[in-house]
């Protein structure tokens, strides 16, 4: 199964935040949305992606004064990102090698959806739990 199969059960919705944001902005952003992470756009192409991973550093660095610093110092660059026809069980392992937990993905060139680790994770547990249930039924018939 694809990319395309998770944003199709998912939405495509893109919440986006730009370079020139500051801390502050994209963490209120991050709360309000209960997201945990954004791509940074500049137009339509992605320059990097913010996490909350990003604001620990961030805070850690630079104590409360980083809340005052703009998205593009503190974001991760270049983000990395998927298209539409990568394979589920591709991204997870892409998402693992890379310590990542955000993937944009890209369809020429623009950002037409987000997906996370627990979008993946979910997606094949219904997988396995349906595969189980086919054949409990196949088994019970026959």
């Amino acid at each position: 199964m694809t990319i395309a199969a998770i944003l199709n059960g998912k939405g495509r919705d893109v919440i986006s935040i730009t370079a020139h944001q500051s801390l502050g902005d994209a963490v209120a952003l991050l709360a309000t949305r209960r997201i945990g992470a954004v791509p940074v756009m500049d137009g339509p192409a992605v320059v990097g992606i913010f996490s909350e991973r990003d604001v620990i550093h961030a805070l850690s660095e630079h104590g409360a004064a980083a809340l005052d610093r703009k998205v593009g110092d503190v974001m991760t660059a270049p983000a990395i990102t998927v298209g539409p026809s990568e394979a589920v069980i591709g991204a997870l392992s892409l998402m693992t090698r890379r310590r990542i937990r955000h993937l944009p993905v890209l369809e020429a060139g623009r950002v037409i959806g987000v997906v996370s680790i627990g979008d993946l994770v979910k997606y094949r547990i219904d997988r396995i739990e349906a595969d189980a249930e086919a054949m409990r039924s196949y088994i019970q018939s026959a």
